[in-house]
């Protein structure tokens, strides 16, 4: 009988057994095991251990030893590291910045850690490997959710136009729910909206847009609505829509409406 290649689930646990007690899964592997799917294919298994112990790398179990292990989780009967270092501690290692927005973003969209715990992370721990993933995490930290939210808050400071904010919550005059547009300039009551499936799990499909859509004309509300591919392909295009946009939201009185953060 020729021999097997071992399963995910065997290595794993192989390298947590080089690493010894206190040992915990991180990286792109805990970050799965964590639900997070925007990552390249896991393939090394990286593990954090106690800096005092003197184990080294070798084979397919990457060691990592840090004065800084973190409380573990336990994931499907494995010690892992939480979402924030786990992730954090993946990025380090990835080279392509969108990649690496990407992953953030899922992190903090799904939930599984905040923005201020992996801009906490990034400060205090190995500034090795954090070039990238400051410079993504500012991009989140400006008030963007998800990668397409990430383009739009950069094409938005080429436009010249003034800060906006970012998903805040929209009431009309009669303190009903509106919506949460992506961007959103108080002053003029102007909305921008980036629909993108692929990046807001709660979607019920087009009634729901229509809907939103009606509840935006019914609170005089102008919105800009754009498909995230164009933030790349036609980013001159979507600039020049936006200024139009703003200013015939700036040209008429602004509706009685509110916006909370």
């Amino acid at each position: 009988m020729l021999p097997t290649d071992p399963t995910d689930e065997q290595r794993i646990g192989a390298a947590l057994l080089r690493g010894g007690p206190d040992a915990m899964l991180t990286g792109l592997w805990a970050a799965r095991r964590h639900g997070l799917r925007m990552m390249p294919e896991p393939n090394d298994v990286h593990i954090l251990v106690p800096d005092r112990r003197e184990i080294t790398s070798a084979g397919f179990a990457l060691v990592e030893r840090s004065t800084r292990l973190p409380y573990p989780v336990m994931l499907g009967g494995v010690p892992a590291a939480p979402a924030y270092r786990a992730v954090l501690d993946a990025v380090r290692r990835m080279r392509n910045f969108e990649s690496v927005q990407a992953l953030l973003a899922e992190a903090v969209q799904r939930k599984r850690c905040s923005l201020i715990q992996l801009d906490r992370e990034l400060s205090r721990g190995s500034q090795r490997g954090s070039a990238i993933p400051r410079r993504a995490l500012a991009t989140l930290l400006g008030g963007a959710e998800s990668v397409a939210e990430a383009d739009a808050w950069e094409l938005w400071k080429s436009t010249g136009l003034p800060d906006a904010e970012w998903n805040v919550t929209v009431f009309d005059e009669q303190g009903g729910y509106v919506a949460k547009p992506d961007a959103w300039c108080d002053d003029i009551a102007f909305a921008w909206e980036i629909d993108s499936r692929a990046w807001h799990e709660e979607w019920d499909g087009y009634a729901n847009t229509l809907a939103r859509n009606a509840r935006y004309a019914a609170a005089g509300i102008v919105v800009l609505q754009t498909l995230p591919m164009r933030l790349r392909t036609e980013p001159d295009r979507v600039a020049a829509e936006l200024r139009a946009a703003y200013a015939a939201a700036r040209s008429r009185p602004r509706p009685p409406v509110q916006r909370r953060p």
